[in-house]
């Protein structure tokens, strides 16, 4: 059985952070997609581009799962999908 050294654990270690990374970006990417169809079918059918009520309930479900840095990070992912209000 081979011994990774402190180093190799490290560099493993980033490669899958790397890894990880990408499929985020790639997630967010495909999320603002997603979000940009929902946001023009509203404003389509007479409604509002921003349901704030429904970015409360994101804001909840992020939070509850991370914590108040969670909520940061919604914030983040809500305004790279609909833009700044």
């Amino acid at each position: 059985m081979t011994t990774l050294t402190p180093e190799q654990t490290i560099a493993d270690a980033r490669e899958r952070i790397d890894a990880l990374d990408d499929r985020i970006i790639g997630l967010v990417q495909e999320r603002m997609a997603v979000s940009a169809v929902v946001q023009q079918t509203r404003i389509a059918s007479g409604g509002r581009r921003v349901h704030l009520s429904r970015e409360m309930e994101i804001l909840g479900r992020y939070r509850d799962a991370l914590g108040k840095p969670g909520t940061a990070l919604a914030m983040t992912l809500l305004e790279l999908c609909r833009g700044r209000i």
